[in-house]
């Protein structure tokens, strides 16, 4: 009998049925994810459409919320507090311009006559048909979990919001690391590290890796490490602080990156060197060099980043594999130095680093002029061909 369980067979069998649970369980989550939204989205549809009227009745508006929360906590449970009927109305008025679209072109011609809010609602069990099925293609509207919304339905920015729901969505994040990354102001310090004709993606396509300089942003946001900014401190006790949460920094990095070595030693003509961090994106299939510089970058840093590349390059790296790219995070970098010491197209690249979490709104401005320049610039173009013409 025991020969019998430690069969190869046996274990794929064991195997097969830990997989259909698992799916299951996935399944499960992810319809009650989905019937939580749907349900607040409702709600919020109805809180809208109830207060809707004009002066007449504003001052019945004012009273709805909290006599519909006191009669539901009666009726049904608690759990529907003025704050969560609030947030409900919020989450429809955000979403229902995108969600009526995105149902207008899933469903059948004989459908689209329909009101999209009454498609949700035609009755209890074809919500929930429509609900398992949308599940299992993933073409239903909503895909993350109300905790996520609750962070998303906050962003003004329909670009932004979009980009982060791709995002969540894309790399399953949970609701605690979507808000770190808001706080964080990823969209923005991605976008300010493209070319401008690049920015518009981010909200269609999120973060894409097809080269190099898709993987910067910046400033690299290092406040997981734990080090005063104002305290005193090296380049060792940075570079130890990040191996301390070396899978913070990994995803703070971006996409596809993985750990190779710390302290990597090599030796050329009997002359020891070692770089910091050796890690390798999988996705551009290439070795990343990465540098910590505590001070402001100098051109002797670049020259030494250039040397570490070129290694790597030459007796590193397999004939089928992308060049090597060197990264150097520092305290504080100069586009004119960068510029004058590297030769065009070398794959290396300066980031600042912050210890604490950046001034979103210093950020959404300097992004919002930035944008504004590219518009003028697309307009002068447009007027300079008219005239052409």
């Amino acid at each position: 009998m025991m020969e019998l369980l430690n069969t190869s067979n046996t274990f794929g069998f064991f195997e097969n049925v830990a997989q259909l649970i698992e799916q299951a369980r996935k399944h499960i989550g992810r319809i009650a994810d989905i019937t939580m939204c749907v349900t607040y989205f409702e709600i919020g549809r109805m809180i809208v459409e109830e207060e809707q009227g004009g002066a007449a009745r504003a001052e019945y508006g004012k009273k709805l919320l909290p006599r519909l929360s006191e009669y539901l906590n009666n009726r049904v449970g608690k759990g529907f507090s003025v704050s969560t009927l609030t947030n409900a109305r919020k989450f429809y008025k955000v979403y229902a311009p995108s969600i009526s679209q995105a149902m207008l072109t899933k469903f059948t011609k004989d459908e689209i006559s329909q009101k999209p809010q009454a498609m949700l609602t035609k009755s209890v069990d074809n919500a929930f048909d429509s609900i398992r099925q949308a599940v299992l293609d993933e073409s239903y509207p909503f895909m993350l979990s109300w905790s996520h919304y609750l962070i998303l339905m906050r962003i003004k920015n329909d670009d932004e919001r979009r980009f982060y729901e791709i995002e969540a969505m894309r790399q399953q994040w949970d609701y605690r690391y979507l808000s770190r990354q808001y706080s964080s102001s990823l969209y923005e310090r991605l976008a300010l590290s493209r070319e401008k004709d690049e920015v518009m993606k981010l909200a269609k396509e999120g973060q894409a890796i097809e080269k190099p300089s898709d993987m910067l942003k910046n400033p690299l946001v290092l406040e997981f490490a734990g080090l005063d900014d104002k305290a005193s401190y090296s380049e060792s006790d940075l570079e130890t602080a990040i191996i301390t949460k070396l899978d913070k920094f990994l995803r703070e990095l971006g996409k596809g990156f993985l750990y190779e070595a710390r302290q990597k030693r090599f030796t050329f003509e009997e002359e020891h060197y070692k770089v910091d961090l050796v890690c390798y994106n999988r996705l551009l299939r290439c070795y990343v060099v990465i540098d910590f510089k505590k001070d402001d970058l100098t051109h002797q840093d670049l020259g030494q980043m250039q040397m570490y590349v070129h290694y790597y390059d030459r007796y590193v790296k397999t004939s089928d594999e992308n060049p090597t790219v060197g990264i150097l995070l520092c305290k504080k970098k100069n586009d004119a130095i960068v510029e004058l010491t590297l030769p065009k197209g070398e794959n290396i690249y300066a980031s600042e680093y912050s210890l604490y979490l950046p001034d979103k709104s210093l950020l959404q401005s300097k992004l919002a002029e930035w944008i504004k320049e590219y518009e003028d610039e697309q307009e002068l173009l447009k007027l300079e061909r008219d005239g052409d013409t």
